[in-house]
């Protein structure tokens, strides 16, 4: 997929655990973790809204676009 979530990347700036960022937005740490690991196929802009609050960055600091080489 094209879309590349660079999530654990801003936690580890920021040294916030997965835990303590889950609290922080109020999403079980199991969805946390597949957004973590690139395997969401969507994502509520709420939700990215609170993470991008929570770590105190940019959408584009979390999602990037890597076009295919096709």
């Amino acid at each position: 997929m094209p879309i590349i979530v660079n999530l654990d990347v801003m936690m580890a700036k920021r040294k916030i655990s997965l835990n303590e960022l889950s609290e922080r937005v109020d999403l079980t740490l199991s969805n946390l973790s597949i957004l973590k690991t690139g395997k969401a196929k969507a994502i509520r802009f709420s939700t990215l809204e609170a993470i991008c609050k929570a770590l105190d960055c940019q959408p584009a600091d979390i999602l990037e676009y890597v076009a295919d080489s096709k």
